[in-house]
């Protein structure tokens, strides 16, 4: 047991990371195992879902977790399975081509007086070489 404050303290955040890591790893495999005992879209985006989550929570390495989407993609294509395309996505798109065009048009209004150009430097002179 460690006697120093800030040691005490380490054990305490280290405990509740690592259920809170459990649990992330537990949500994964559960999705895993839902999906591959029958693919459905549902199953697969779940799955997708639940790996992306475990990346962003430190729990699976990126590399690893691009390996495991692309084989549940694999295993779906090859049930069949039609990916699901969501609703939040496509209705966010056309929000945001709407938005752009308005905030380039306030940024060029900002952006009219150019400068001038540095002046270039003269190269820097070589010294001479010493006679033997």
């Amino acid at each position: 047991m460690p006697i120093i404050k800030s040691a005490k303290k380490r054990v305490k955040t280290a405990n509740k990371a690592a259920v809170r890591n459990s649990k992330t790893k537990r949500s994964l495999k559960s999705a895993l195992k839902v999906f591959r005992k029958k693919p459905a879209a549902a199953a697969h985006s779940s799955a997708q879902s639940q790996v992306d989550r475990a990346v962003k929570k430190g729990v699976m390495h990126k590399n690893k977790a691009a390996r495991v989407k692309k084989q549940l993609a694999a295993q779906s294509k090859a049930a069949g399975v039609k990916p699901v395309a969501s609703k939040k996505k496509t209705a966010a798109k056309p929000a945001a081509k709407k938005a752009a065009p308005a905030k380039k048009a306030t940024v060029a209004k900002k952006a009219a007086p150019a400068k001038k150009p540095a002046a270039k430097k003269a190269p820097a002179k070589k010294p001479a070489a010493k006679k033997k």
